[in-house]
């Protein structure tokens, strides 16, 4: 799921579980783009793959993904794409605030259902966000 300013939902996809997360990062930014502008794109470390880096790029946004060094030292980023790369926790609570929507009490099979179930939540969310952008 891509969250804007605010927590609420630009885009997302239902995948079965066993897909890792970033192998659904391409089809959300490109989804997302055609739905917003935006200059960046704030991925955790899950995401570092040129794949996703050369696709951020292409849409003319600017890719700040932590590095995975996989064991190595960490890099730190600059200060700038780290003052940035925070307000990826507004991501990290949309997915929080899902589970208050029953997103992850799935109670029914079939891809239809489920994803009914999900975008419902979603759907819950996005209301509950707005309505708190109005206070």
């Amino acid at each position: 799921m891509d969250i804007a300013d605010g927590d609420i939902p630009i885009s997302a996809v239902l995948t079965s579980a066993s897909l890792h997360d970033s192998q659904a990062a391409i089809p959300l930014a490109q989804m997302s783009a055609q739905r917003v502008t935006n200059c960046y794109d704030l991925m955790d470390a899950a995401y570092d793959a040129e794949e996703i880096w050369k696709h951020s790029r292409s849409l003319n946004h600017v890719p700040i993904i932590d590095l995975n060094r996989r064991g190595a030292e960490k890099l730190p980023m600059a200060p700038a794409q780290a003052q940035r790369y925070n307000q990826r926790s507004s991501s990290e609570r949309g997915f929080s605030y899902l589970e208050h929507y029953g997103a992850y009490s799935i109670w029914v099979k079939g891809v239809a259902k489920v994803s009914c179930h999900l975008m419902f939540a979603v759907l819950a969310l996005t209301a509950h966000q707005m309505f708190n952008m109005l206070l």
